[in-house]
């Protein structure tokens, strides 16, 4: 396609090097990469991740979506999840961007919008907050008007906000509009599960019970196991133990914290317990790999985008 190459020399012309870059444009982010890099844990928050070149592959839990050129992956909750750039080079580099999702601009947007087309309305979505689309003609020219901005920077104060709006419109009629649309329903069983990730995310530290967190959410107690893991993939407590580790990790890595002293911050009581965990996550003890990655920070992309 020839917008996807224009979106594609857009990105490159605003990325010099390797690396995610935030832009004048509320909530955009650029990434370029010139190289496959190591697998990188992250939280990925609702956002739209477009790729313009190269490949990328996401695991939530076990699940693999991978995903390339004129694709787009949607996510409707905060996940702990590890990204990987696999396909990279220094002449094509992977060029992608990520929009976070405004949600009260989504919301609004739902109220004022006509029903969406039956075709929308009925599509089989998956019940993963991850979701895998591809990019059709519309939401591309969108993107790349949105993009077009950033040579323009004097515009983007009155011209953004419209361009946004294009872009949420077109994901709103695409073939993930009814999850779009869970996503901001009160009381649907997606928004129920995200007031439980909300609580967990402010609770990971302390030891909680599936009760408490159920109580939360305002569902019983088996429908918060059977929905948490149909949408996150993992249960409560298997996604609290990865926040968990995740924030250690990010405790020994820019706090200079020794792995005893992170594992107990982010709620361990036994370092061995913490030190099996950790590994078993990130695939080498706390101090070998926080050394991997101040030594090679180029390899680890970051999980979202």
């Amino acid at each position: 396609m020839h917008q996807l190459q224009t979106l594609a020399d857009i990105i490159a012309r605003h990325t010099e090097n390797d690396g995610v870059f935030a832009t004048e444009i509320p909530r955009l982010s650029l990434v370029r990469m010139s190289k496959r890099t190591e697998p990188m844990q992250g939280v990925q928050h609702p956002s739209l991740c477009l790729i313009a070149q190269g490949t990328k592959q996401v695991l939530l839990a076990d699940e693999v979506f991978e995903y390339g050129p004129a694709r787009h992956l949607i996510a409707s909750a905060d996940l702990p999840i590890t990204g990987q750039v696999i396909e990279a080079s220094p002449q094509e580099p992977y060029l992608s961007i990520k929009l976070d999702l405004d949600l009260s601009v989504l919301g609004a947007m739902m109220i004022e919008m006509p029903p969406a087309p039956e075709a929308f309305t009925t599509a089989k979505t998956c019940g993963k907050a991850i979701c895998l689309s591809r990019t059709d003609p519309q939401l591309l020219e969108a993107a790349v008007r949105l993009l077009r901005l950033l040579d323009t920077p004097e515009d983007i104060p009155f011209l953004a906000p419209l361009a946004e709006k294009e872009l949420l419109y077109r994901l709103m009629r695409g073939d993930q509009a009814k999850k779009l649309h869970r996503m901001l329903m009160p009381e649907s069983r997606l928004q129920q599960v995200n007031r439980a990730i909300a609580w967990i995310r402010q609770n990971y530290a302390k030891p909680f019970s599936v009760d408490r967190v159920a109580q939360e959410a305002r569902m019983s107690t088996s429908s918060l196991h059977e929905h948490f893991k149909e949408v996150t993939a993992m249960s409560p407590l298997q996604y609290q133990k990865q926040l968990r580790l995740q924030e250690a990790r990010r405790l020994i890595l820019s706090e200079a914290l020794d792995a005893a002293s992170a594992a107990h911050r982010v709620g361990y009581d036994s370092p061995s317990q913490f030190s099996r965990e950790y590994r078993r996550l990130f695939g080498a003890p706390p101090i070998q790999d926080v050394s991997r990655l101040k030594t090679e920070p180029a390899s680890f992309a970051p999980a979202s985008a």
